[in-house]
């Protein structure tokens, strides 16, 4: 009897995480693989458009007025098509996090083009924007997709949302175990054997899509910041280190409060019905475009410009024939700014590499002052990546994510000691400051503004643990329970209680009670009856 027992329940798994799960999870990764791997090239060619269209406005100064015309005109555009497709403001990251923690439902198919579009136009202007984050979101529109196409439930669902969205950061930074660990520590924010195969398998299937489709065209497959070299640094390097760890951490806290204080400001702009508010972050990209190239594109490049090679000397950077250190003050101030106003205005664009790269940009200011301080120049490099972790985990609240990637965005692991150092620095001085994770924020804010909040009750539910289901022999805590819900009772079946603890294994037969919010409970529901089993029908 135990042996059959045991045989069900191994098919159970297999048919759950081999046929279910890995078959759903290849499918996003593939399609997530294809999407996002366009979209990247496209915006690359959009950069590089972008760069020649604004060098010959400053050649024919002539055209500076439609320049702005065109911008604004492109502001009513984009803020109109947000305000049909909400799902879009911003950066798209906290919106998939929403999603893949059950919080709303949304049309995928409309998201992933209005994503693509929108995001991929504001490049083509010349705004500081990333990839990144619309290809986050792209992917989880993508696995989102996938479970409905297939008819999946609603877990398996939220499962691939989750996959398609680490399948989407890993294309679009190559990063393979920082896109996993995003979707963990950010997307859902708990650990579970089904969240880490989903993503794993669909991380691994769209980076083979990724680097094949690069291949066939001719892009380089490689690290994303390369040129970097780094020297294992004495104790006076380690100081120097922690210094600016704590300069950038503040840094990061005051941009956190400056994105609240301009999103208060814009609420208050309701002119062309809450579109024209985007007139002020498209014309300023413009006229900072023009000021500077590097106020320009994502950062990759201001980013790789300023790798040293372990040698301390920086490149050839220069605004209006300033010194190295004012124009690298400029440039920061400048995507300070810019970053400011996309994320507290809503403009759907990636904010996650134009965040890193303000981060790099005070790391080689810091570096220049320190240089002059007597620091060893070989140092730089560590300065420029840790602090760019920095600004990043003190923003997000997401310090193993920010930890990996200074690994894998350098391909190197030689500054592991330092960067643990830089980001623990910045989760210290994000927990004094009292600082919410930054893309919680914005999912909280999202939700207020159209609604979802107001829609979440408390609901309770009392269910029976069935005989063969993914509950009956599992660990409360390697289940993937409703998000924000919480076991809170169990009754065996002679009516004695069990006070419930992660390590708590379940079994057939006991009555479990569970709590959450939620703003449908009949689907809350269905995903209960997923882990534990539809009670027999009399």
């Amino acid at each position: 009897m135990t042996k059959n027992k045991t045989l069900a329940r191994s098919w159970l798994a297999f048919k759950y995480y081999g046929i279910n799960i890995v078959f759903l999870s290849v499918i996003t990764g593939i399609f997530a693989g294809v999407v996002v791997t366009f979209y990247t090239i496209c915006t690359s060619y959009g950069e590089q458009y972008s760069r020649e269209l604004y060098e010959l406005i400053l050649a024919n100064p002539a055209f500076i007025p439609l320049l702005f015309v065109g911008l604004a005109a492109g502001a009513v555009a984009v803020g109109t098509l947000v305000k049909f497709v909400p799902m879009i403001r911003g950066s798209g990251i906290p919106q998939i996090e929403g999603a893949c923690r059950g919080k709303f439902p949304f049309n995928w198919y409309l998201t992933l083009c209005s994503m693509f579009a929108a995001s991929l136009a504001c490049v083509f202007m010349g705004f500081a924007a990333g990839s990144e984050g619309p290809s986050i979101e792209m992917g989880g529109c993508v696995g989102e997709g996938t479970g409905r196409i297939l008819r999946r439930s609603f877990m398996a669902r939220r499962l691939q949302i989750a996959a398609g969205a680490s399948a989407g950061f890993a294309v679009a930074f190559n990063a393979p175990v920082t896109g996993m660990i995003f979707a963990m520590e950010e997307a859902f924010k708990s650990f579970s054997p089904q969240i880490f195969v989903s993503s794993a398998v669909a991380v691994i299937s769209a980076l083979a899509v990724r680097t094949g489709i690069r291949l066939a065209l001719g892009f380089s497959v490689g690290s994303a910041f390369e040129g970097f070299a780094f020297n294992s640094p004495d104790i006076a390097g380690y100081g120097y280190i922690a210094l600016a760890s704590v300069i950038v951490a503040l840094a990061a806290v005051a941009f956190y409060y400056s994105v609240q204080g301009a999103k208060k400001l814009f609420r208050r702009i309701t002119f062309f019905k809450g579109t024209g508010k985007f007139i002020i972050p498209f014309v300023l990209s413009g006229a900072f475009g023009l000021i500077t190239v590097y106020a320009m594109g994502g950062g990759h490049s201001f980013i790789h410009s300023i790798a040293t090679g372990g040698t301390g000397a920086f490149g050839d950077i220069s605004v209006f024939g300033l010194s190295l250190a004012a124009s690298l003050a400029v440039i920061v101030v400048l995507r300070y700014i810019l970053m400011t106003l996309y994320m507290s205005c809503g403009v759907p664009c990636g904010v996650f590499i134009p965040m890193l790269a303000v981060g790099a940009g005070l790391g080689a200011l810091l570096s220049v002052g320190f240089t002059a301080m007597g620091m060893d120049a070989a140092y730089c490099d560590y300065l420029v990546i840790i602090c760019m972790s920095v600004f990043f985990t003190t923003f997000v609240r997401a310090p193993v994510t920010g930890l990996f990637m200074v690994f894998e965005l350098t391909g190197q692991f030689t500054n592991a000691l330092p960067a643990l150092l830089g980001v623990v620095i910045a989760s210290l001085v994000a927990e004094v400051c009292r600082l919410e994770p930054g893309y919680e924020n914005n999912l909280h804010a999202f939700m207020r503004d159209e609604g979802f909040a107001g829609r979440e009750r408390e609901a309770k539910f009392t269910l029976a643990v069935q005989p063969g289901t993914l509950a009956d022999g599992g660990k409360i805590n390697r289940l993937l329970w409703p998000s924000g819900g919480l076991v809170v009772a169990i009754t065996e079946a002679d009516g004695s209680s069990v006070i419930p603890s992660g390590g708590t294994r379940l079994h057939a037969g006991q009555t479990i009670q569970f709590e959450c919010r939620t703003s449908d409970e009949k689907e809350v529901e269905e995903y209960l009856f997923g882990l534990l089993g539809k009670p027999p029908e009399k």
